[in-house]
């Protein structure tokens, strides 16, 4: 079984910049870490929801992109 998608930081200056991808796809991608919640102990879930989080943050700032 894979392990958990990379969690990217929440690094307030990495959200500001521009992203070189499609929003969107990262948007998907943390969403998509979300699925196996049931199989993760709880404590790890927080971190699924930053991650999730974050890339919402992103893809919001660069909304002209999207």
């Amino acid at each position: 079984m894979p392990g958990p998608p990379p969690v990217r930081p929440a690094d307030p200056e990495e959200q500001a910049r521009p992203q070189d991808t499609d929003p969107c796809a990262g948007v998907d991608e943390a969403v998509a870490g979300l699925g196996d919640l049931d199989n993760l102990p709880l404590a790890e879930h927080v971190e699924r929801f930053d991650a999730v989080h974050t890339e919402l943050t992103v893809a919001l700032s660069s909304i002209d992109r999207v």
